[in-house]
């Protein structure tokens, strides 16, 4: 199947569909019916991702804005980034780092080579992106990347403590940290229900193999009491402070930057 009309553009829009043997569900894209020029993927009729087409460098789901927006921070703006994409969904971040800061090097990962052959053949990456596409388990490509080979490593596959458990474990979070270079940044996404149990542990285990860890989410989350997406930024070097100044007025708000005591205490680890 060829790339569908792109939202806005003459001629009706035909919603592409493909069967996942891997999922045993339909994938479906499917217009935005708010914002010209953005489709939609989901999976078994949930939605999984969000690609604005027309403009690549605007993100939509808030828990991707909160990871884009750290990667801003870390080089220069325009400035290009090797970067690891571990799930890959419709290659909405890919697309973002290309929009932002051309001449990146990306890597992108997933276990479901129909679900990425599907997402490349109705939206193809932009041109000029220098991006390989893997299909293989997450964990198989990090063991094989050499130390430092990324600025920026991306995993973005848990939904909850049914998480397969190799890639919940100390021992991958460690070899995360290793391929990342020391300046660089692993931002890890945790969808998660109340009370946080899965997310905080997740922010514990980063805690205690680097010492900087910070937690990024909307405000009205961190007490515990509403599912939604955490996501867990590590690196070996300082957290600036400047950075979570800007991150707080990037949103989006009400944002919540927890560092230092806030975070231990939403970890359960803080000391009294």
């Amino acid at each position: 199947m060829s790339a569908v009309p792109r939202p806005g553009t003459e001629g009706p829009f035909e919603v592409p569909t493909r069967w996942l043997p891997a999922t045993g569900a339909y994938a479906e894209l499917d217009e935005d019916a708010f914002i010209d020029g953005a489709l939609i993927l989901s999976i078994g009729g949930a939605q999984q991702s969000h690609v604005d087409v027309t403009h690549p460098e605007r993100v939509f789901y808030e828990y991707l804005q909160r990871i884009a927006h750290v990667i801003d921070l870390i080089e220069p703006v325009g400035a290009p980034l090797r970067v690891l994409h571990l799930g890959a969904g419709a290659l909405t971040l890919v697309r973002y780092v290309q929009a932002t800061r051309p001449g990146s090097l990306q890597t992108a990962v997933d276990v479901d080579a129909e679900l990425l052959d599907f997402v490349l053949d109705a939206m193809p990456l932009a041109e000029g992106t220098a991006c390989e596409v893997m299909i293989g388990d997450a964990a198989d490509v990090v063991l094989e990347q050499a130390d430092g080979a990324f600025d920026v490593v991306v995993l973005d596959i848990f939904a909850g403590a049914d998480a397969p458990a190799h890639l919940t474990s100390p021992d991958f979070a460690a070899h995360l940290l290793r391929i990342c270079t020391e300046d660089g940044v692993v931002l890890v996404n945790v969808g998660d229900d109340p009370p946080l149990d899965f997310a905080r542990a997740q922010s514990r285990q980063l805690s205690s193999l680097t010492p900087t860890t910070v937690v990024l989410t909307e405000a009205a989350m961190v007490d515990g009491g509403q599912a939604g997406n955490v996501v867990i930024a590590a690196r070996q070097s300082a957290w600036p402070a400047a950075w979570t100044t800007a991150l707080l007025a990037a949103g989006p708000h009400p944002a919540a930057v927890l560092v230092g005591p806030e975070r231990a205490a939403f970890e359960g680890t803080a000391t009294r």
